[in-house]
């Protein structure tokens, strides 16, 4: 079974469908059994569905760069 912490892991990937036949398996026997992942699944989704409803305004250049480099970096941190 995955752990807490691997389930957040792959939520996005989960949500995007890219996660594996087994993966995605474990991902749901996982959201059956915890109740606090259930509870973080319906918030990630509820996140989704709320953004997904602003508008797109563009982000400046340097803002959109800034951001990139620290998710790309944030395990390093």
């Amino acid at each position: 079974m995955l752990t807490c912490q691997e389930l957040t892991e792959l939520v996005t990937d989960y949500l995007e469908g890219r996660l594996s036949l087994w993966d995605r398996m474990r991902f749901r026997f996982h959201i059956g059994m915890c109740k606090h992942c259930r509870a973080f699944l319906h918030d990630r989704k509820l996140a989704i569905k709320t953004l997904g409803k602003m508008p797109a305004d563009p982000i400046p250049p340097d803002v959109r760069d800034e951001l990139l480099d620290r998710f790309r970096n944030w395990k390093r941190e």
